[in-house]
């Protein structure tokens, strides 16, 4: 559902193509209604209908959802709170409330709720920053978190891009994850995921291609 809406709006913005034209009329109002099912009284949105707990990430992709079709949720202080809440002492932020270890994309996740509602202030920036840079291991790649050892190029790019949001990705070594990433790239145009992969995969060369396009960009600055 959410996909759908993404993609139907990166369609209009990408190519002029409204996807919607022939929905009704209050179509906007009727899904930030159908979101709202997901809220939770911590102020997170859960990752199903029935989930008792909310999710960091879910509610990312609600935000988001929210953002593109012009509604901000409602309880603005209370999302908020919530993603604030889900800070660990290593700087980084977890998806569920009982999980004790940061992760990499929970916390691009976080940092990108807070960033639609302009609540980066510096102190989570030198957190975030150091705990992002913390996941690059030997490979080069980030690590989705602590405990595991292999970097993935999921990580890699939602942890760069993050650090991009927050003006840090210097503070990495990015000749060393342009070729992490480059590694990755297989014969058939396509990506793997990681270094044990058999094989490319559609989701992750969309990951390698991010990642690529961000290590351009930062290239420029």
């Amino acid at each position: 559902f959410l996909s759908l809406v993404y993609g139907g709006m990166l369609l209009e913005m990408s190519a002029g193509i409204d996807i919607f034209a022939e929905a009704a009329p209050e179509w906007r109002d009727a899904v930030a209604a159908a979101l709202e099912r997901f809220r939770r009284p911590d102020g997170g949105y859960a990752r199903t209908e029935e989930g008792a707990g909310s999710s960091t990430y879910y509610t990312f992709l609600m935000t988001l959802c929210n953002q593109l079709i012009g509604r901000e949720p409602p309880g603005r202080e209370s999302i908020i709170t919530f993603v604030r809440s889900r800070q660990r002492d290593d700087g980084g932020f977890v998806d569920l409330a009982p999980m004790p270890r940061s992760g990499t994309n929970p916390t691009a996740a976080a940092v990108g709720t807070l960033r639609i509602f302009d609540q980066l202030d510096e102190a989570l920036r030198s957190d975030v920053t150091e705990f992002l840079v913390e996941r690059q291991n030997d490979e080069g790649g980030l690590t989705a978190n602590t405990r595991i050892p292999l970097a993935d190029v999921l990580s890699s790019f939602t942890g760069l891009l993050t650090l991009c949001d927050l003006h840090g990705e210097q503070e990495l070594d990015l000749p060393a994850f342009r070729r992490y990433v480059e590694s990755m790239e297989q014969p058939d145009g396509g990506f793997r995921g990681a270094s044990l992969d058999p094989a490319s995969d559609v989701e992750y060369t969309f990951y390698g291609l991010g990642a690529m396009g961000l290590l351009a960009g930062s290239g420029r600055r």
